[in-house]
């Protein structure tokens, strides 16, 4: 799934295997922190505005979660640049974006490449 390969014109290896391990991690996280303000927006703030009359809770939400998405595409660009991503992991990357709930399986499917051995470049 993930290119794990390092630049063979590399000047240390471990670093840079170390580096695009961190990215990933990072990556990771922001999804998860992400996925779950978009379901706070959907599931609590919505019917907060709607059922409850209270607007504010969708402003400060709404706000809230517009930053993390940025932050979001930010760091997938990265690791679809870094990680050199087939377009159909590049394109779940886009959809976990977008679409409730999808953030735990891309979650699942990048801790399951990230736990995969690190092939030695020697």
């Amino acid at each position: 799934m993930l290119n794990w390969e390092v630049n063979a014109n590399s000047p240390d290896k471990k670093r840079s295997v170390k580096m695009k391990t961190k990215m990933l991690r990072t990556f990771r996280i922001v999804s998860m922190v992400e996925g779950v303000s978009f379901l706070l927006l959907l599931f609590a703030a919505m019917p907060a505005k709607y059922y409850l009359g209270v607007p504010e809770a969708v402003t400060v939400m709404g706000w809230t979660h517009g930053l993390l998405f940025m932050l979001y595409i930010g760091c997938a660009m990265g690791v679809m640049r870094r990680y050199k991503l087939p377009d159909s992991t590049s394109a779940l990357i886009m959809v976990a974006s977008v679409t409730p709930f999808v953030c735990f399986y891309l979650e699942k499917k990048l801790r399951e490449a990230s736990l995969q051995p690190v092939p030695s470049t020697a």
